[in-house]
Formats: C-alpha cells, sequence, structure tokens
C-alpha cells in the first residue's frame, strides 16, 4: 500500500483544485493520504476532508509553528474534539504536534507546554502521534521517554542516526519525503539508505518541501510514486518491495489507517 502519511491536503494552495489533487494522486497508486491538522481552526477542515475523499484519513492536533496564535483554552477544544473523533474510522491519531528549534522568534516555553499537553491527551486516549521534530531531536525524545505515547511518525526526519534509533525504540517510524530525492542532500540520503527499513514511511508534506523535479513549485501528494521510486534506489530494492514495506509500516504505527472506507465517498 503506498501511503502519503504526511500531506496538508486543506492548505490554502489546493482551494482551487483540491478535488483534481486528489484525483492525480490516486490515479498514481496513492492508496491512503493522510491529513495532519495545525490548530484548532482547521480541525473540522480536515475531518471533512476523510468525510469527501475514500483515501485520506486525518490527525488532530496543533503545530509548533502555530501554537503562538493559539489560545490556552484550544488544548481542552482539541481534547473534545479527540473524544468526539475517536469512534471515527478515518481518525488515526494526534499530530502535528512537537517543537521546532529551527524559526527564529518561536516562544521555546509555550511550545512545550502546548506539546507536553498534546502528549497527555494522546496517552489519555492512547493514541499515536505525528511529530514534527525540526532541530528539536533531543527535546522531543526528552519528552516522549517521560510520557511514552503508544508510538506514531517522527515527521521529515533528519537527525542523526543515534537519534533514529532512539526514535525507533520508542515505537516511531521515520518520515522521509522529496527532501532525501536532492542529490546534494547526502545526509538525508545515507540516513534514507541505512536505516532499518521497518522504521521508514513515506510522506510528500505537500504543499511544501517539493521534490527536485518540482523545486520551488507546489508539492502535491501525486508526486508520491517518484518519491518511493527514489527511496527504492537509495535502498537497492525494487520499487514494489519498498511500498509494500513502507505501507505495512505506516499500518503499524498508525493502526486505523487501513480502516475500512464508507460508502459513498470519492476517490
Amino acid at each position: 500500500m503506498l501511503v502519503d502519511t504526511h500531506c496538508h491536503l486543506d492548505a490554502a494552495e489546493y482551494d482551487a483544485d483540491r478535488d483534481a489533487v486528489v484525483e492525480r494522486a490516486v490515479a498514481g497508486g496513492v492508496e491512503r493520504i493522510v491529513v495532519p491538522s495545525v490548530g484548532a481552526f482547521d480541525f473540522d477542515a480536515v475531518a471533512a476532508l476523510a468525510a469527501r475523499h475514500a483515501c485520506v484519513r486525518y490527525a488532530l492536533g496543533i503545530h509548533p509553528m502555530y501554537v503562538d496564535r493559539a489560545q490556552d483554552a484550544d488544548l481542552e477544544v482539541l481534547r473534545g474534539a479527540v473524544a468526539a473523533a475517536v469512534g471515527d474510522p478515518c481518525f488515526v491519531g494526534i499530530g502535528e504536534i512537537g517543537l521546532d528549534h529551527f524559526v527564529p522568534g518561536l516562544d521555546r516555553e509555550r511550545m512545550e507546554r502546548f506539546f507536553v499537553g498534546q502528549l497527555r491527551i494522546a496517552v489519555e486516549f492512547g493514541l499515536p502521534v505525528i511529530l514534527h521534530v525540526r532541530r528539536s531531536q533531543d527535546a522531543v525524545l526528552k519528552q516522549l521517554r517521560r510520557l511514552r505515547p503508544v508510538g506514531g511518525i517522527a515527521h521529515a526526519f533528519n537527525g542523526s542516526a543515534q537519534q533514529a534509533e532512539m526514535f525507533a525504540g520508542l515505537g516511531f517510524a521515520l518520515g522521509f519525503g522529496g527532501a532525501m530525492t536532492y542529490p546534494r542532500a547526502l545526509q538525508i540520503r545515507r540516513l534514507a539508505a541505512a536505516v532499518p527499513i521497518e522504521s521508514v514511511v513515506l510522506e510528500t508534506d505537500a504543499p511544501d518541501i517539493a521534490p527536485e523535479w518540482r523545486w520551488r513549485q507546489r508539492n502535491e501528494p501525486g508526486e508520491l510514486p517518484r518519491i518511493a521510486a527514489v527511496f527504492a534506489a537509495l535502498r537497492g530494492i525494487p520499487l514494489e518491495d519498498a511500498v509494500a514495506r513502507t505501507g505495512a509500516n505506516a499500518a503499524r504505527v498508525l493502526p486505523a489507517l487501513d480502516a475500512r472506507s464508507s460508502q459513498g465517498r470519492s476517490a
């Protein structure tokens, strides 16, 4: 199963042609698209996308780059939304949450408070989490060891091999996408080639992190088959093996991913 484990399909960049974007992805062989929210303002939007498209699954969370504009009460709003969503077979977990130590000017104390609060919700409901770990792997690992959620995905992973092993040991898969398609991205290509394949899932992070052939253009989930081909080449394995194994990994860390779709929805 070819799974895009991270795609912001609700983003404004798709307002003009969102349905066509999904149709192109499905026509290219993408079977699941996971859409994480970034704030309370889009909880309903990501759920609606899953209700509209049979291939879409969603997660609920507050992105670390959005906590400065979030209200303190949004953590309780999230908890209520999660409680309401747990019976929805299209709901896969908590995300996108985490820490960002790359963008200057973010309030790290507030970011960490929201991260810890959301991890507590994940633990309360026994749900996996989709993590944002940009330049913050060790700080994220610290909280994971302390609170022990059931696992999930470290999205857009670009840490060390040792950090990769630590995330895997805590039940997390590592997301690789467009960044590994650039020949000069030596570190991330080495990681994609070397980490245990049981720890890898594929993603686009569309509309962001476009692959090399779409540099400075809008990314789409329909680029995932070519991204998967790059991953297969880096590993030296057949494409069908790369797709099968990363898809199985995604279903393992997001158990609701393969829930049967309801009828009457588009692709």
